[in-house]
Parts: C-alpha cells; structure tokens; sequence
C-alpha cells in the first residue's frame, strides 16, 4: 500500500532535508506536489483541500520560516497532518464488556469478510489470549458457511453451525447463546455482503445488529476501491453506528486513498488492516507508523514486532549458540532464515519497512522479487543433507542434479550460493541470534526498541 505516494511524497521531502532557508513559493510549490500526489493516490478532495489547508497554515507561520532547520520542520508538520488525518493512533477492539463481547462485522460482497472474520479471530486468539467462537450469517451465498467452518479449524477457534434455511436473526441469536455456554469471550458475526441502497438487506443487518447489541460494529471494506471506501463506509455508518473499520486487501493496494479518507470522512477510526491471504495477515493500523513510511522513514517498530510474532526464538537461540561456538552457518540455517523472511510477508514487505526504501524507483522496488526466495527453498530442499551442512562439495554434477531436482537452471544454484555467502559473512559480523540479532541492531539505531525487547 501507499507504493506511488511514496514515492512521490519521499522525493519531495528529500528535497527540502537540509535547506538552510524557504521562502513562501519554495513552501507552496512543494505543497501543490504533495497536492497532486495525494490526489493521484485516490484520496478524496475534501480530505486534501482540509489537510493541504492545515499544513500550510503551519508551514507559512513562524513555525518553519524562522527554524534554524526548515526543510526539517516543514517535513515534521506534513508527516504529523498525515498522522492526524489517519487518527492519531492506534484504536485497538474495546473488549471491556461482560463475556461474550459480540464484535458484528459488516461490508460489501466481495470485500473480504469471512477471511477477515478468521484472521480476527486467530488475532485475537493469539495476541489478546482469548477464547473466540464465530459464526455465520451469510445465508445467500453458496458456500459460505462452510468456509467459515474451514477457516475456524484452520485457525482453532469455536465455530457455530448454521444452516441456509436459518433466519440470520435467528443464527445471531442462538450463536450469543452458544458462546455464553461455552465460556467463549469473543464471538465474532459474519454477515453477508450487502449494499447500502438496499433496503431489504441493510433492514436485516439493523434487526441482526438489535438482537446482538454488539460492543463493537466494524465495516469491512477492500482498500482498492480508494476514496469510495470512505463514501460507503459512512452510508452504512448512518444506519449502524459503526465503532471502527478494516480494511482488506491492503497489499495489492498501491495507492492507499482509502486509508487517508476513511477516518476524516466518517470519523471511524481505521482498526486493523488485512496485508495478505494468510490468516496471520491482519495488522493492528498505527497512524504515526503508517505516516513514517508514507514519508519513506520506514517503520522498523512494526519490523521488530514482526521479528518477535514470527521468528522461532529457540531456532534464533540455537543458532547464536552455534555461531559463538565457531561451528559456523550452513545451508540447513539459511533456509531456516528464508522461512522466517516468508512468515513476515517476503522481502516485499521488509523492504518497505526500512528507513530510506520508500524513495527507491518503482524498477529497483520490483527486482525485489519473493518467488526467488521460494526458489531457493527449493534448491536447498534438492540436496542432500551432506551438501547442505558442506556447501564447498557443490560442484558440476551435484549442481545438475539439484538444479534438476528443483526444477531450476545452474544459474539460479549459483545465484542462491553466492547469497548465502553474503548471508554467512553478515552472520559471523552479527553473530547474536540471525535475524533476530540485526533486527535488534537496526532498531538500536533508530531509536525505537520498545523497552524489554528481546531482553
């Protein structure tokens, strides 16, 4: 997400980093770039004109004009509008209520509900240490029930059957009274996708919501419909006062209009967003987070916690014990680490966390390619366990027959042997834990490690 205003905006404010002087043109011809980007990138006018209006008011003040850094300073107030504009923080679930607390999820066809329904619950289940029960009360759609039946074994939490000749009231129901039997904290209501402009259907969801008195309504809504996110968002919060929004599809959403409207138009904060298809792919939204990379000053606090959700720490353990004690990084390790890199979204998604990535042309962005970390699994895979802990017996015929075996070509085995040659170099200079020790190291620089962090 925000891929082009990135690039757009990072450019633009790299230009004034370091200025010792601005006059009143040099501010206003960089805020109709920023203009132009944000309206490029989807997001609604209304929006723009309020957050250019706001930015200049600071930036033409004493504020920046008289700063002994104003380029410094102009950069500050365009990344605290954008923090504003998006909500100032993070608005986790309200779960403070008498068990079970019902959380109604609602939204358009097609926008992603019932995979967000699981990724929620798994959140929740795993982050928030609860007990969750879901249920659905889509009974119009071919299949659904089941896939939400699939998607709570896959993720174990409860699940409460419901059948296509049911009345949704009647699920929703007899879900609450199903939770409270079985001790469940959380249940979480799928319901079908429906528009705002029809009265039969958005009449439902009103009885459903009055059966359940949910403590939190969320809307979903796919990202990649831009501004008429926001436009939707607040129809259906004009009939069921909606408490927070979710946006999906986030990761294939390279202009991001929906997440700098949706909070100025409704007033609905942004509460999670869906990055992927996995159903760990849901992340908490953090305004000043998502600002910073907008900005291309990466987000490495949302790094390290990827680092602690994701990365094995007694494989991390093991493998600095094996580094101090001189036995070296074999391959057996760099594919380990390739996984890890895998659960955290690819490389894509690292990359773009850094500090300074966000300004890189979109052409050096796509050789960032995740397929040849899947690839180089493969390779690894393809050989034998000797090969793997001995990488200096891969020669000629040990290559044909991997590349054969992996389904790729020399090249890539020779491509794959000289990374893991860097990633051997970058071992023994870390040495504290892989990826967990970089990880610390980087955000030691930035400033940003969370106290008790990898303690």
């Amino acid at each position: 997400m925000f891929d082009n205003l990135t690039q757009r905006l990072s450019q633009t404010m790299q230009k004034l980093r370091g200025k010792g002087r601005l006059t009143e043109d040099s501010i206003k011809e960089t805020l109709r770039e920023v203009r132009i980007a944000l309206l490029e990138a989807d997001v609604a006018l209304p929006v723009v004109q309020s957050f250019i209006g706001q930015v200049k008011e600071r930036a033409l003040g004493k504020e920046v004009i008289s700063s002994l850094k104003p380029g410094e300073v102009l950069v500050k107030i365009v990344h605290d509008e954008l923090v504003q504009v998006m909500g100032e923080q993070n608005e986790a679930l309200d779960l403070r209520a008498s068990p079970p607390v019902v959380v109604l999820l609602a939204g358009l066809q097609g926008s992603g509900k019932t995979t967000t329904t699981a990724k929620l619950a798994q959140h929740l289940k795993e982050q928030a240490k609860k007990k969750v029960m879901v249920v659905s009360c889509d009974v119009y759609r071919p299949a659904a029930i089941e896939q939400l039946q699939t998607l709570a074994q896959q993720v174990d939490v409860l699940f409460h059957p419901s059948c296509a000749t049911d009345k949704p009231v009647d699920i929703a129901k007899s879900a609450v009274d199903a939770a409270r039997r079985q001790f469940a904290d959380v249940l979480l209501v799928d319901t079908a996708g429906r528009l705002h402009i029809d009265a039969d259907m958005m009449d439902e969801i009103q009885r459903i919501h009055q059966a359940v008195q949910p403590h939190e309504t969320l809307f979903v809504v796919d990202s990649m419909t831009g501004q008429d996110a926001a436009n939707t968002a607040q129809a259906f919060n004009q009939v069921l006062a909606l408490t927070g929004v979710i946006l999906t599809k986030t990761d294939g959403d390279a202009r991001g209009g929906a997440a700098l409207s949706v909070r100025q138009i409704t007033g609905k904060p942004i509460k999670f967003v869906g990055t992927g298809e996995k159903t760990d792919a849901l992340q908490p939204f953090h305004p000043e987070r998502v600002a910073s990379r907008i900005l291309g000053m990466g987000d490495v606090l949302s790094l390290v916690e990827d680092v602690q959700r994701h990365v094995d720490q007694e494989k991390a353990e093991k493998l600095a014990r094996k580094i101090k004690r001189g036995k070296g990084f074999d391959l057996d390790d760099f594919r380990s680490q390739l996984q890890q890199m895998e659960s955290m979204g690819g490389i894509g998604s690292l990359v773009e966390k850094l500090p300074g990535m966000g300004g890189l042309p979109n052409q050096v962005k796509n050789r960032v390619n995740d397929r040849q970390t899947g690839h180089m699994i493969a390779i690894i895979n393809s050989m034998t366990p000797q090969e793997r802990r001995f990488p200096d017996v891969i020669r000629g015929s040990r290559k044909k027959r991997i590349a054969l075996g992996s389904g790729t070509k020399i090249q890539d085995i020779n491509r794959m042997l000289k990374q893991y040659s860097q990633m051997q170099r970058m071992m023994k200079k870390f040495g504290k834990g892989g990826m967990k020790g970089m990880m610390r190291k980087m955000a030691g620089l930035q400033g940003q490690l969370p106290p008790g962090r990898f303690s």
